[in-house]
């Protein structure tokens, strides 16, 4: 059992050391492990106090996003015929030794995808502004009602991966991939499960690459939460939004209408009039959009299924 410990990092140089230290040694069941430091284009002393305890690194030439970061490790994972993945961040909020619990349900086949959670236990939860405690809560509540499942913590960056796991992941988001990963997974019905950890609530140096301010954290979120739905569930996603404009659409026709029926005359409330025909044909193109879309997906799997195969066949290479 070969396992591949991924730790992005962007100007770590106070603690990537010691996350690296800390990693355990001797893991029940692994036979072989690897630390891939994914250096984001860090400007201080990461990357050679990474190599200097032993890990890979992998530099990206500038600063080109926690999302980014995360699909170059997959990539050398695979190029290093990975078994098992874990990603771990290098502030040192994780301990490293909780390492065991996350891999220990895939090793046991209970699990495709475990994470970290901070929140499904009440007693575990850090210490954290309520602002950024709440925006987590709120997004974990968001991937639940999208994806059919019900989760506490989408956004910690602490998380295991089988093999078949990272190779049926295909990620778009450069910003950050925490939450489109469960999207993907759970789109694809692999098994998710979350383990109550107990973390850091904040870094103890600098600040975060990532959340610096909570409002494009939040925002850029969005946008990536929102495209992978559309891409998955594109009938779904644009017959919603059908269904909000013919409705919207019917209840300003029921007043237009009313309004003639009770003065004998259009005027005075025309407007309605026009933007009841004018949502009704929105939500007309909307539907038409979600058809075409949905045949377009049908080519979005089966250019999957071909990445696939030809991850796989790195993979079966390197067992070679």
């Amino acid at each position: 059992m070969h396992l591949v410990i991924l730790i992005p990092c962007l100007n770590e140089a106070p603690t990537i050391g010691e996350v690296i230290s800390a990693v355990p040694k001797d893991i029940p069941g692994v036979d072989q492990t690897d630390i891939v430091v994914i250096d984001d284009g860090s400007t201080d002393e990461s990357a050679e106090i990474a190599k200097s305890n032993g890990a890979m690194v992998v530099s990206h030439p500038s600063q080109l996003g926690v999302g980014v970061a995360f699909n170059t490790g997959l990539n050398k994972s695979i190029e290093l015929g990975a078994d098992l993945v874990v990603n771990i961040d290098g502030d040192g909020q994780f301990n490293p030794q909780d390492i065991v619990k996350l891999i220990q349900p895939i090793m046991d086949d209970q699990a495709d995808f475990v994470t970290a959670s901070r929140f499904k236990d009440k007693r575990l939860i850090p210490q954290m502004p309520n602002i950024k405690e709440l925006g987590n809560k709120f997004l974990a509540r968001l991937i639940s009602l999208l994806s059919g499942q019900k989760f506490h913590d989408v956004s910690c960056g602490f998380r295991a991966y089988s093999q078949e796991t990272m190779l049926q992941l295909n990620l778009i988001g450069k910003f950050t991939y925490t939450q489109e990963t469960f999207l993907d997974l759970a789109f694809k019905d692999l098994r998710i499960m979350e383990i109550p950890i107990k973390v850091k609530g904040e870094r103890e140096h600098g600040k975060s690459r990532v959340a610096r301010n909570i409002w494009i954290y939040a925002v850029n979120s969005a946008k990536i939460i929102f495209r992978s739905f559309r891409d998955y569930k594109p009938l779904r996603f644009f017959g919603i939004l059908s269904c909000a404009m013919i409705i919207l659409s019917l209840g300003l026709g029921i007043f237009f209408f009313s309004h003639y029926l009770q003065t004998g005359r259009f005027s005075g409330h025309l407007w309605a009039g026009f933007s009841s025909a004018f949502l009704f044909i929105l939500g007309f193109l909307f539907f038409v959009t979600g058809l075409l879309a949905d045949m377009f997906d049908r080519i979005r799997l089966n250019q999957e299924k071909l990445l696939y195969i030809e991850k796989k066949k790195i993979i079966s290479n390197h067992d070679m």
